[in-house]
């Protein structure tokens, strides 16, 4: 089975965030919605979207800081969709940390592929070369598919959970580097998750079982004790 993308729409507005809604699910993609920042900082947290779909204009707060707050920790893609079309307000989104700006009205055809610019750059744009050009890493006998969200042991879907590929996936793009326990739960569960590193074990137990012959002697993905874990380096 391939997961499915998740989108989170940030809009008050009941009209237009039901017809992006109805847009993204009718081309495949899994959707989230908030009518507040409030809510869209939780949503964010507890559901760990793939990309957002942002306008400026919320009821408690401007969404710039939306775009400043999420930047502070994590480069999920944020696409601005919004009413205002000063070149200033473009600018200044781009500036705080914005990978694309729509300006309403707009079409479906514009919003999807927009969309699917901004998850292909999310994929592959912090990866090394040889995952950029084929939208994979693959060491040994294991393949992480960015494109189908799948990991492959000799060929194989493992069939991971969707936090269990976003935890594999964030590995392989630093492949050969030391991610810190913390950077990965923020990374995977968002500024909130708090020092208790239980859930990424948890994830990372379950995940052995599926990619490593003998999880207790790993040969992809190693444990720096007390400090976070490190993907072997790709082939």
């Amino acid at each position: 089975m391939t997961i499915k993308d998740k989108i989170l729409i940030v809009e008050d507005e009941k009209s237009i965030s039901g017809f992006i809604k109805a847009i993204l699910q009718t081309n495949g993609y899994d959707v989230i919605t908030a009518s507040s920042g409030g809510e869209a900082f939780s949503m964010i947290s507890s559901h760990c979207p793939d990309l957002i779909l942002l306008d400026l204009g919320l009821p408690d707060m401007d969404g710039m800081r939306i775009i400043e707050d999420v930047r502070r920790w994590t480069m999920l893609p944020i696409i601005v969709v919004s009413a205002r079309n000063y070149e200033r307000d473009k600018v200044e989104a781009l500036d705080k940390g914005a990978d694309d700006f729509i300006t309403k009205p707009f079409s479906a055809a514009e919003l999807l592929a927009r969309v699917r610019v901004a998850i292909r750059h999310m994929r592959l744009g912090a990866a090394g070369d040889s995952v950029a050009n084929s939208g994979r890493f693959t060491v040994g006998g294991m393949t992480v598919d960015y494109g189908r969200h799948q990991v492959l042991i000799d060929g194989e879907n493992v069939h991971l959970t969707q936090n269990e590929f976003k935890i594999v996936a964030l590995l392989g793009k630093c492949a050969g580097k030391v991610l810190t326990y913390d950077f990965i739960m923020k990374e995977i569960w968002g500024p909130q998750v708090r020092g208790n590193n239980q859930i990424l074990r948890v994830n990372m137990a379950n995940i052995r079982r599926k990619i490593e012959k003998n999880p207790a002697e790993p040969q992809y993905i190693f444990t720096e004790v007390g400090v976070g874990y490190r993907m072997a380096e790709g082939d």
